[in-house]
């Protein structure tokens, strides 16, 4: 383990998986003797939470008018605190840290990216993964296969590193969350409330399920921009009585102890979700979409089931099925906590991401 000098960016001011997974990348070289820094804008929720772990942070202005000074200014910053690897993460970020970085000619620059997206105009966003980065790091092999087909990245250039989860914290045994009614099976989401997160999938199959006389409860845990319309969808569906919206809450693996089955049903752009890897990691029965990456760790038949996205009639078939016949999704279980353990603990992430940079740093 080297004792990198360290600087991630990140330009979003709200908190999932992506944040998530900086702030665990930051704690862990910390915590094995590295110098680590967060640049973010200070209103951002990732800006207080690194705060609390004790991460060192400097506020970062991503607005078009300062854009020119605010690269003058890292570059400076960049350059005094001798950084040797800078790690950039959403567009804005990308860009502004990416210029300062190489005027400070920091001598390894990291894109990292955690959803799979497309770009309208490929000419202008290859220099964001190419002339401003030195290297691409993805969650997923859906992601990385994408990207060397957009940028003509060579196998050089990029390559995958899945994230990695506290398999202590999210353990099979624990305290179990309480929902109401507690005599019935729990079935949930635990997402940020985005529009690709695939909630309208899940109510459509909850009204599915419920036509047919099936007797549960929904759980849709978390927060974001889409509640109003998901609150909507519920009026219009009449699931009031039948669906929970908790908002955002931090006890997680309480959570996942306490689902009888687990959705991620997400219609595009994900990544390795990592609620995804923490259900297999407490042996919480999970039914996931086919986008993205999820199939790369929600295995069919393997380590969870797969239905297409924005089929609610499969899914609400996905989850009868997984409910029913409970020694299949039992052993499906135990091979998703091995999973978890032999390829997602956080040491595991963090001794990858260390051999990259040690693999393309510079001598």
């Amino acid at each position: 383990m080297t004792n990198w000098r360290l600087v991630h960016s990140e330009a979003s001011l709200g908190w999932g998986g992506q944040e998530h997974r900086i702030i665990a990348e930051l704690a862990g070289f910390k915590k094995r003797g590295g110098e680590v820094w967060l640049l973010a804008p200070a209103e951002s929720e990732i800006f207080r939470r690194a705060a609390i772990a004790k991460i060192s942070t400097i506020p970062l202005r991503t607005d078009k008018l300062h854009f020119p000074f605010e690269a003058i200014r890292l570059a400076r910053w960049l350059r005094q605190n001798q950084i040797q690897i800078l790690n950039t993460h959403s567009s804005r970020d990308g860009w502004l840290a990416g210029i300062a970085g190489r005027m400070a000619c920091v001598p390894l620059i990291i894109r990292t990216r955690h959803i799979d997206v497309d770009y309208p105009n490929r000419w202008l966003s290859r220099h964001a993964y190419a002339t401003l980065a030195d290297y691409v790091m993805t969650t997923s092999r859906k992601i990385t296969a994408h990207f060397q087909e957009m940028f003509g990245l060579p196998d050089d250039r990029i390559s995958t590193v899945p994230t990695g989860i506290d398999l202590d914290f999210f353990s099979p045994s624990g305290k179990k969350a309480q929902f109401f009614p507690d005599n019935k099976p729990h079935v949930g989401m635990i997402s940020v409330l985005r529009s690709w997160k695939g909630h309208a999938t899940f109510l459509q199959a909850a009204r599915l399920l419920l036509d047919e006389k099936f007797t549960a409860h929904f759980v849709i845990v978390g927060e974001g921009p889409m509640r109003p319309r998901i609150e909507r969808q519920i009026a219009e569906l009449n699931l009031g009585s039948a669906v929970t919206l908790t908002g955002h809450r931090e006890d997680v693996p309480d959570i996942l102890r306490a689902l009888n089955v687990l959705v991620v049903p997400s219609t595009k752009h994900e990544g390795v979700p990592q609620i995804g890897l923490q259900a297999l990691a407490t042996k919480t029965p999970v039914v996931g979409s086919d986008a993205g990456g999820i199939p790369e760790i929600i295995r069919h038949g393997e380590t969870g089931r797969i239905f297409p996205a924005n089929d609610a009639k499969m899914l609400a078939g996905k989850i009868l099925e997984t409910l029913a016949d409970t020694e299949t999704t039992r052993a499906m279980t135990e091979r998703g906590r091995t999973l978890a353990e032999a390829q997602h603990g956080l040491d595991r992430m963090i001794e990858a991401i260390d051999a990259l940079y040690l693999r393309h740093l510079p001598a």
